[in-house]
């Protein structure tokens, strides 16, 4: 399956290499399945990261304290781009502008919001986010 098509039988696997393969891609549309698997793997990383800096205050080894804060806090840079526009890919699946997710500035009812727009079906009207395979070549030579 081409990147520019949303992969609907993504595996865990599939989905973490689709979500760094296209880290800055905000057109185009993502699968639910593309959507949540990395959405658990990120929370697994997430916590295993910040459980690992607990236990290194707990043990008082401020070097490990310190190490697992930055680990954390490269792995949270590092994948807030491409988290954004993975957000704004599903959310163009559902049919939805990539502009929703600035719902997500407002507290708690724009993370709801947001929550059930990724949770809706695929609607067949997404495909108008869709671009083919060198659609900007064409645009700058203006064909």
């Amino acid at each position: 399956m081409p990147l520019s098509a949303p992969l609907y039988t993504a595996s865990p696997p599939d989905a973490v290499i689709r979500f760094f393969k296209k880290y800055a891609t905000f057109s185009g549309r993502a699968s639910r399945c593309e959507y949540w698997w990395w959405v658990i793997v990120n929370g697994i990383v997430t916590t295993l990261l910040y459980f690992s800096a607990v236990l290194a205050g707990i043990n008082e080894v401020m070097a490990g304290v310190m190490i697992a804060l930055g680990l954390l806090g490269a792995w949270l840079l590092a994948t807030l781009v491409p988290g954004v526009a993975l957000i704004v890919r599903r959310l163009h699946d559902a049919n939805f502008s990539g502009w929703m997710a600035l719902l997500l500035l407002i507290p708690v009812l724009g993370d709801i919001a947001v929550l059930v727009f990724v949770l809706m079906d695929a609607k067949p009207k997404g495909q108008r986010f869709d671009r083919p395979a060198g659609f900007q070549e064409q645009a700058l030579a203006g064909n």
